[in-house]
């Protein structure tokens, strides 16, 4: 769990909807096994009980859609950047939301279960959790354990099967799991990490490009701004771990230029069809055409020309300062509300000004680089689950970056009065001796197997893939401040990089989008000296790990049954970024980073998850927001910067086998 502890212990029927909730994820791509579910399944009915609904036509609409010869077959894949896969998705997900209660929830989900694509069911179904009043608080099991195929490569699965037909007898075995091996190798344990590429999708499902406002229950979050903040973040902690393993600025896409690196995933569907792969020095640029029907074939229309002509209009709109709505108003970008809007633009969100002119920029660009245009099946760009395992993703964010980047430029620094908190001053910051190694986790991959009726109803098949993970030994970290006054303060920690890849010392103007946000809490200073002392294992922005099914399961029911009680915390305690990936990995003899402290006023807010995504009236990536003009304007008093070193234990055989040649 993470430093947000905030909990409340959960009731019986909190308990039995947590239960059955988990029970639905049960090896999704075979029907369920358990005998109520499967009736509820036959008893459930959409025509003539459309008072099951608060709002029938949404229900109506989903009937519709499903009773369409195109809607999403059970042995298709889906893909939530496919237009018409997220229509019928968005459709589901509205079925479950306005059901009347969670007896109807429940019952719609069951019927989904069975009845509908596992890939739309489980991306419904999730955003239903987080988002519907009938299942606050409801705990999903990973993603990794619900579709192993998206976190480990067509081998491990293959030895997988392999083994469970082998040892019948044996209930249980491990299965080693290594990382893909291609160019860009000495990053696959953390490109292909499952606790990052979870972290992604799980971001995207509390906030879907897609969902309106009415339906979100988080209404105070600015999400043009969050999704810059979520995507620069993983964009700085990327580029600080190239920097870890001596490689530098992340490359620039050209969608013109042939492509420089190839991409192979090594991942196979439940299907059996093999993720799509980009080869080395492909042109990117291309207008595919059916060539039987001389067609524009497809999602792929004009993918290429889109992109361009997307990425121009949003470029004009920031150096203009406005965008236009449909109506022919202007929207003003150069405001307090500007940056968010440009957000929702860039992501495409429902309350962009000008979804139409402005674009689906988000969708096309990653079905264009995901090359996926004479394949059956999506490339890894195309599920929030694999992006973050292609190297093109980050140089996509990049790409979006820039855009943020360009609209702050046009702002400017911020003012000094801005950036000072009167009569607060960082004397001193100290840290332990930071340390990274690679240790070994196993990981449940039970429902990448067929099972039979005791297998399934039992919960016996247990089958575990174990790999080498990055991870760090826990730090503490003390901030001196000094105050003339008694004042509630908000605290934030950055780590970042010290040198460039060539050894030279980067200053902080050209570098303040590359600092990563390690903590950021609320705490008291009393008047005259102040030691805030902190643990690595404190901050709300990171999870330790997270519940896996079985946990679960077995804490509900011994729960329900009089056992140890089971603690509900908020659902940000349980998918955020991995702990164990706080630090970029070391060397062995220490690596150069830098730390840099903030200490700013602090105003509260009601709901803990927006504390931990907004910080009350700053922009959630202050003071790095803005670029930096003058570094001895920026450097205020409550700003404190400090150079450390993070060293790597290296194990012989661990490495060896990390980083070996295929």
């Amino acid at each position: 769990m993470s430093g947000v502890q905030q909990y409340k212990v959960a009731d019986k029927v909190f308990l039995e909807k947590q239960r059955e909730i988990l029970r639905l994820f049960q090896h999704v791509h075979q029907p369920t096994y358990f005998k109520d579910l499967i009736e509820l399944a036959k008893t459930f009915k959409f025509e003539g009980h459309w008072d099951q609904w608060t709002k029938t036509e949404y229900a109506q609409q989903f009937w519709q859609y499903y009773n369409e010869e195109d809607f999403l077959k059970q042995d298709e894949i889906f893909s939530v950047f496919h237009p018409e896969h997220l229509k019928q998705a968005v459709a589901l997900f509205k079925v479950f939301f306005y059901a009347k209660d969670f007896a109807t929830f429940y019952k719609c989900a069951v019927w989904a279960r069975q009845h509908v694509n596992p890939g739309m069911f489980v991306y419904a179904l999730s955003v239903a959790v987080f988002h519907c009043k009938h299942t606050e608080g409801i705990i999903l099991p990973p993603i990794y354990e619900i579709f192993p195929h998206y976190f480990f490569t067509s081998e491990v699965i293959t030895k997988a099967k392999q083994y469970k037909e082998e040892m019948k007898k044996k209930s249980d075995f491990i299965v080693h799991a290594e990382y893909t091996k291609y160019e860009e190798e000495y990053l696959s344990y953390f490109t292909e990490d499952i606790g990052v590429n979870a972290y992604y999708y799980y971001m995207n499902i509390f906030t879907p490009f897609w969902l309106e406002r009415e339906f979100s229950k988080y209404e105070d979050i600015h999400y043009g701004e969050w999704f810059h903040y979520y995507h620069n973040q993983i964009l700085a902690r990327y580029y600080l771990e190239r920097l870890a393993n001596g490689k530098g600025q992340i490359p620039t896409v050209e969608y013109a230029e042939p492509t420089k690196f190839g991409y192979y995933p090594s991942l196979t569907y439940f299907n059996g069809k093999p993720f799509p792969s980009r080869p080395k020095n492909v042109q990117l640029n291309f207008d595919y055409e059916d060539q039987e029907t001389h067609t524009l074939k497809h999602y792929s229309i004009n993918c290429h020309s889109k992109v361009e002509d997307y990425e121009m209009r949003i470029r004009d709109a920031i150096d203009m300062g406005w965008v236009y709505t449909p109506e022919g108003k202007i929207v003003y970008l150069y405001t307090e509300e500007g940056f968010d809007t440009l957000g929702r633009i860039v992501e495409c969100q429902p309350e962009s000004p000008n979804v139409r002119f402005y674009g689906y920029l988000q969708m096309v660009t990653r079905h264009l680089l995901g090359y996926s245009h004479n394949a059956l099946a999506p490339s890894v760009l195309e599920h929030f689950e694999t992006s973050m395992r292609d190297p093109m993703f980050y140089q996509f964010c990049k790409k979006m970056m820039y855009f943020f980047h360009r609209h702050q430029h046009h702002m400017g620094p911020h003012e000094r009065h801005h950036l000072h908190f009167q009569g607060v001053k960082i004397d001193d910051f100290q840290v332990d001796h930071l340390v990274t190694f690679f240790d070994e986790h196993c990981t449940d991959i039970s429902n990448a197997l067929t099972v039979d009726e005791e297998e399934f109803t039992e919960q016996s098949c247990d089958v575990q893939a174990r790999q080498f993970r990055l991870n760090h030994k826990p730090y503490n970290y003390k901030i001196h401040v000094s105050s003339d006054k008694s004042v509630d303060a908000f605290v934030k920690v950055f780590i970042g990089p010290k040198h460039d890849e060539f050894g030279h010392e980067m200053q902080m103007k050209h570098n303040y989008m590359n600092f990563y946000e390690l903590d950021r809490f609320k705490c008291t200073l009393k008047s005259g000296q102040n030691v805030i002392e902190r643990n690595s294992r404190e901050t709300p922005n990171f999870i330790t790990e997270q519940y896996s099914f079985k946990t679960l399961y077995n804490q509900v029911d011994q729960a329900l049954n009089g056992g140890e009680s089971f603690k509900v915390y908020h659902p940000q305690v349980y998918y955020n970024f991995p702990q164990r990936l706080m630090l970029p990995k070391g060397t062995v003899s220490g690596k150069s980073y830098q730390f840099f402290v903030v200490v700013t006023d602090y105003q509260s807010t009601n709901d803990l998850y927006a504390e931990c995504l907004v910080d009350t009236h700053y922009p959630v990536s202050y003071p790095l927001d803005r670029p930096i003009e003058c570094e001895k304007e920026f450097f205020v008093p409550n700003f404190f910067t400090k150079d450390v070193k993070v060293y790597h234990e290296e194990h012989q055989e661990v490495e060896k086998m990390l980083y070996k040649k295929h």
